[in-house]
């Protein structure tokens, strides 16, 4: 008999900036829904709420921000109760993050940031460049090799 599989990658942006809350029992939560958009549809998406629990949490929090692009994989989770207003019966279904990858810079520094810093540590470390430019089509001597 298969096993069942319950997995799903998403790359998307951050609708909305993470909000935490903490169980009964001092464990973190962090909610955040992506959107992701749909291949060949102009302006259209869909929306998914996403959690992530303790450590996952903290990192999601401390680098992510409304409009952060995220590769987030986990696994879905449908959750179901009673709407107490009307005593209809309601669902959810929403993502449980097993792993989110940061695919921009971190909140609070600024693309340009980034990118000027970037170029100015290269620009320092430029050194010059060696051009060899005696190239013979000799063929190599693996005796010479010292190794």
């Amino acid at each position: 008999m298969a096993k069942s599989i319950n997995q799903v990658i998403l790359m998307g942006r951050l609708t909305r900036d993470p909000e935490e809350r903490t169980t009964s029992t001092g464990k973190l939560i962090v909610s955040f829904g992506i959107a992701v958009d749909r291949v060949g549809q102009d302006d259209s998406a869909d929306f998914f709420d996403v959690t992530a629990w303790e450590k996952l949490g903290e990192l999601v929090i401390k680098y992510l921000g409304k409009g952060s692009r995220v590769l987030v994989q986990g696994r879905l989770r449908q959750d179901s109760w009673d709407d107490k207003e009307t005593g209809k019966k309601r669902s959810r279904v929403e993502v449980t993050a097993t792993d989110v990858t940061f695919l921009d810079s971190p909140k609070g520094s600024g693309e340009g940031q980034a990118t000027s810093s970037a170029s100015s540590t290269s620009s320092a470390k430029k050194t010059k460049d060696v051009v060899i430019e005696d190239i013979d089509d000799k063929p190599i001597d693996l005796s010479e090799i010292p190794f």
